[in-house]
This record gives structure tokens, C-alpha cells and sequence, in this order.
């Protein structure tokens, strides 16, 4: 190789290095098309369901629950205003077409994650924020103690869900029979085990506890000890805008840091005056990061102040202190033996 060579080499690297960051330069760090359609309509649209401690409307029709607190969330994190969020009821059969023709900017309805809604319906989705697993509810007089007694029983599945799937996939492996009845709608699912038209349904385990609590004799039904699947319940948003995704991303991975942290709603101006650096950069005391993503550099403080971290999220909708009585299980954080784990906020 020549000497002059050995001398144009750098010059064009300088050059190349130079032309990307003018490149990265002249992108917005709020460039997106639907961060852009949510700052001009002023609020983010968000699906969700109908279920007692995830989405519900109160008494004066404002939504609450653990999904619910993660839109508003994101409203912090946007609009630092935990209320510029709309939210709308929709049933597992609406759903999915509706966040794939634009009705909604994120669905926060317990979606399952799956390679075929990520690559079929053209959906990315966000952290898992509740870990399930399918379940089996029964009627106690069945004397039915495990899932695989139930050779030619009738069970309820609900359309639209990953549950017709689990549960053939399940019956075929154990080489039983069962008869399958596809139901739509909520209200009539929860009938069908009622009235015995069924003798079991199948859901997820959280969904169907939450069932079983509300029916009029909850002792004369038992939930199998089976779980059928996986169910990573997460956010999910439409492909093709990555900046939308990572807004997502990382809202609920601040309400998780936070916890990791030991930062609550309660404590966190006390940590604005730690001296741990990365303290400091998670609350924004140190501009530098919020600064280099193009977000609010207070924005992890203002989710947390507003909001709370996912510990108290969990605890309040559906902890022990509530009528649901959920055990954290798998949703507790990395540090105490469960799944919940947020990538550092470097």
C-alpha cells in the first residue's frame, strides 16, 4: 500500500464520522409520526379491557387499574400530565384489528406476546409488565384435581385469544378428547361454567381468579394447578415507529428501575439529593441523559412522583391489601427471585 494511501484512509474516516453525526444531527430526537399525531390531538389513546384490578371505570367513570397506571404513565412521560390519556374498552376480538388500523396508540389490554402477532399482525411490543400463565377453572363437584382428569369434558375458551390454541395444543399432547365451546363475549363466558353449560373454562389464571372471586359461591370452584402456557403480558404498539416503541420501552422500565432503587412515590425528593451518579441521572438531576435521548430529563422522576414505581402499580390494583389478593410471584423484581428487570439507564 502506498504512502498515500496510508494518508487518504483517515481523511475519508474523518469524513464519514463527520457525515453521520450531521446525519444524527439533523434528526429531531422527538421524531416520530406518532409521537406527532398524540402532541397534536393532545392526548394518547390506549386500549384496554374490562376486568377488576387491571382496567375498570370507577363510580364517576374514570379508569383504574395496573394497566391503566402505565398509560398514565405514559401521559407523564409525554405530556407530564397523568391524565392527557383516553382510554376505550375493547373486547380480545376487537382489539387487535383496532391497534392494527390506528384506533389506538398503544393497547395496554393484556396482550400476550407471540412470533406470530410480532411478525403476522406487524406488532412490537413493549417489557412484559405481568407474567401469567393459562389456567383451568372447574366446578368442585367435577372431584377433577388435575387438568388431565378432564377426558371428555366441555370446556369454554374465549375467541379471539391465545386460549383455543393452549388448550388443543395441551388435550393433543395427553392424548385425551375434550369438546370445545367458543364463546365471545365476556359476560357470557363467566354464564356458561355458572349455568353448566360448561364444565370448565379456560383463560388465563389471573383473569379466571378474578372470575371465581366474583361468583356468588367461589368455594364450589377450584382453579387446576396447570398452567397450560406462557402468557407475557405486554404493551403493544403498530410497527414502523421505533422512537414511539422506545418511549414505551423505557416508561415502564423507569417504573421498574425506581423499585430496584428503593424510589417511591412517597421518597422520591429525598433521592433528589443522593450522590450516587446514576441516581442522579435516573431523576434527572444530571441533565446529561434525559438531554441525549431528547426526553424531559426529569421525566423517570415525574412517572415515579405521579405515578409510582411497579411495586406500588402491582400492590395497589392487585396486591394483598385488595380485593384481588394476587401474590407477586414471577412479577417480582430479578433481585427477589422473579422476572421484572429493567436494562440500565446509561
Amino acid at each position: 500500500m502506498s504512502t498515500t494511501s496510508n494518508i487518504r484512509w483517515p481523511r475519508i474516516a474523518i469524513a464519514i464520522v463527520a457525515l453521520t453525526a450531521a446525519i444524527g444531527a439533523a434528526v429531531p430526537a422527538d421524531a416520530g409520526p406518532t409521537l406527532d399525531k398524540i402532541k397534536e390531538r393532545g392526548v394518547i389513546r390506549v386500549g384496554v379491557g374490562s376486568e377488576p384490578g387491571f382496567f375498570t371505570p370507577d363510580a364517576n367513570g374514570k379508569w383504574q387499574g395496573f394497566f391503566v397506571d402505565f398509560g398514565r404513565a405514559l401521559a407523564v412521560t409525554v405530556f407530564n400530565d397523568p391524565d392527557k390519556v383516553e382510554f376505550t374498552n375493547s373486547s380480545p376480538q376487537q382489539r387487535l384489528p383496532a391497534l392494527q388500523a390506528g384506533q389506538f396508540d398503544v393497547l395496554l389490554s393484556g396482550v400476550t406476546q407471540t412470533v406470530t402477532r410480532a411478525f403476522k399482525l406487524n406488532f412490537h411490543f413493549g417489557p412484559v409488565v405481568f407474567y401469567d400463565g393459562q389456567g383451568i377453572l372447574v366446578k368442585k363437584s367435577l372431584g377433577v384435581t388435575k387438568a388431565a382428569d378432564l377426558e371428555g369434558a366441555t370446556i369454554g375458551v374465549q375467541s379471539g385469544t391465545t386460549g383455543e390454541l393452549n388448550i388443543a395444543d395441551f388435550f393433543k399432547k395427553t392424548g385425551k378428547t375434550y369438546k370445545p365451546v367458543v364463546i365471545e363475549d365476556t359476560d357470557t363466558f363467566t354464564q356458561a361454567l355458572l349455568s353448566g353449560r360448561v364444565d370448565a373454562l379456560t383463560q388465563d389464571s389471573s383473569d379466571l381468579g378474578l372470575r371465581r372471586s366474583a361468583f356468588p359461591n367461589p368455594d364450589d370452584y377450584v382453579l387446576l394447578p396447570e398452567r397450560l402456557s406462557k402468557e407475557p403480558l405486554a404493551p403493544a404498539v403498530l410497527g414502523g415507529d421505533d422512537r414511539w416503541l422506545e418511549i414505551v420501552d423505557w416508561t415502564v422500565y423507569a417504573t421498574v428501575q425506581a423499585e430496584e432503587y428503593g424510589i417511591t412515590s412517597q421518597n422520591v425528593d429525598s433521592f433528589l439529593k443522593s450522590d450516587d451518579p446514576g441516581i442522579k441521572r435516573f431523576l434527572g438531576v444530571d441533565t446529561s441523559l434525559g438531554e441525549a435521548i431528547g426526553l424531559d430529563p426529569k421525566f423517570a422522576y415525574n412517572v415515579i412522583k405521579k405515578v409510582g414505581n411497579y411495586g406500588e402499580i402491582f400492590e395497589r390494583n392487585l396486591g394483598k391489601s385488595t380485593k384481588i389478593g394476587f401474590e407477586r410471584g414471577l412479577n417480582k423484581l430479578w433481585t427477589q427471585g422473579g422476572l421484572i428487570y429493567s436494562p440500565p439507564f446509561r
